[in-house]
């Protein structure tokens, strides 16, 4: 009996060790720029989930595309009725893995993440350049990359495409505390 009470204690402590090195955030932001001839669309969603692996370098991140907020409310209007399609698409993914995470310290970490973005139902491969930083308690996840509408099917109708750019900047900050299961 006391061999299987030991025995339970180990599996936990081997169960804490693993959780040590997944962090989590339901906070981080993602935001995109579209540079248009006629005006600038900005918009940012700050109810991002994403989990990281240290072990691994694994990587996944979801987001609530009704949940992007915008300058003027008929632009987010627009943006979910007529050109992302929230009702139909509600969410956006990226799953994937973080290169030479293995070489992650304190100081900032420049490397690349590479893995697969599910958006407006269409996925494509997307390799990317982040900064990564660790401190006593936390994983930031940091980068920049251009999107092309086209890409997920996104259409913009001739005549708003003075309003709207092809391709928008999409900027990302995670930051990630340990996860506690």
């Amino acid at each position: 009996m006391r061999k299987l009470g030991l025995l339970m204690l180990l599996l936990l402590a081997i169960k804490e060790i693993n959780a040590q090195d997944k962090y989590f955030t339901r906070e981080g932001s993602i935001s995109f720029y579209s540079d248009a001839i006629v005006e600038d669309i900005k918009a940012v969603n700050s109810q991002v989930l994403s989990i990281v692996d240290l072990t691994t370098g694994k990587i996944a991140i979801q987001i609530k595309m009704r949940s992007f907020e915008f300058e003027k409310g008929l632009m987010k209007e627009h943006f979910n009725e007529n050109y992302v399609a929230s009702y139909k698409y509600p969410k956006a993914t990226f799953s994937g893995k973080i290169l030479h995470i293995e070489s992650l310290s304190s100081n900032n970490l420049k490397t690349e993440v590479v893995g697969k973005i599910k958006l407006h139902g269409k996925e494509k491969e997307l390799r990317t350049a982040v900064v990564i930083k660790r401190d006593a308690n936390k994983i930031i996840v940091k980068g920049v990359f251009n999107l092309k509408l086209a890409d997920f099917d996104i259409k913009i109708p001739k005549i708003l495409f003075k309003n709207i750019a092809e391709q928008v900047a999409i900027s990302f900050e995670l930051h990630h505390k340990p996860y506690i299961p």
